[in-house]
């Protein structure tokens, strides 16, 4: 008897900011363009990060400047500090796309 299974693709370490966004929505489940704290969990899960939901809850706290519970995709200073806490913490290469 085989066994059917699903395997999710980790996104690759290194990727643009675009890509991170776009990376993080997958995750949206309320599709209501924010990042709770169980959905930024789930994406750390994804990634097999230990400890996922300390490092949600510390990602939250770092990126939700207003402190209204989610990281909203339209806020570029909260996108700006969850890729800074990716970067430094999660160890992904986040970087600007320039090309023209």
């Amino acid at each position: 008897m085989a066994i059917m299974c699903c395997i999710q693709t980790l996104p690759n370490r290194e990727m643009t900011v675009d890509e991170f966004k776009a990376w993080l929505r997958r995750f949206d489940m309320d599709r209501d363009g924010r990042i709770s704290r169980e959905e930024l969990k789930a994406a750390l899960q994804s990634l097999h990060a230990w400890n996922a939901w300390w490092k949600a809850r510390k990602g939250m706290k770092e990126a939700d400047t207003n402190r209204n519970g989610h990281i909203d995709n339209k806020a570029k200073d909260e996108m700006d500090k969850l890729v800074k806490y990716a970067q430094q913490h999660l160890h992904m290469k986040i970087y600007e796309d320039y090309s023209w």
